[in-house]
């Protein structure tokens, strides 16, 4: 079996990006919204790219909450992109961000009816730290919205070394 090596870059994800991504309608209009925060600086937003420029993986991190630390949300990587590092990656550059800005801890939450990304969070240092309900819209496969609830699992990280 041969490998391909494929250089990847991290870079700010933009609203020109969004409709290469593959995503819902739905989450693409939060996206949209959540574009608008960075601007703010209430979030940052970032893509992990191949040379191309196209995104094989995105995420933000919402430095709003909880207090004291931030969050890191959206994580996505391209689904046949999996396992192949580039969450490793994203999350990465995520958590120098928030070190850029001197908090000392991330936090994210996964929806305990998917944890398959948990075995990625706990290899990167993040520690169970509570559970919360979670709801938000999703796009149905009829093409109606509906609401999603579900309990989400908080894992959190000490960012200060």
């Amino acid at each position: 079996m041969a490998e391909v090596v494929v250089p990847l870059t991290v870079r700010d994800l933009v609203t020109a990006d969004l409709p290469t991504l593959g995503e819902p309608p739905t989450k693409v209009i939060s996206m949209e919204k959540e574009l608008g925060r960075v601007r703010l600086g209430e979030v940052d937003y970032v893509a992990v790219c191949t040379p191309s420029g196209q995104p094989v993986g995105f995420g933000g991190v919402d430095y709003t909450k909880p207090a004291g630390g931030a969050t890191l949300y959206q994580l996505s990587v391209v689904e046949a992109l999996q396992s192949c590092g580039i969450g490793t990656i994203l999350i990465g550059a995520l958590e120098d961000r928030i070190r850029a800005r001197g908090i000392p801890f991330a936090e994210l939450g996964i929806d305990d009816a998917y944890p398959r990304p948990r075995a990625l969070y706990e290899r990167l240092g993040y520690v169970v730290s509570g559970s919360e309900l979670g709801a938000w819209d999703q796009d149905a496969p009829d093409g109606s919205v509906r609401r999603y609830e579900t309990t989400i699992t908080l894992l959190r990280k000490n960012l200060s070394v």
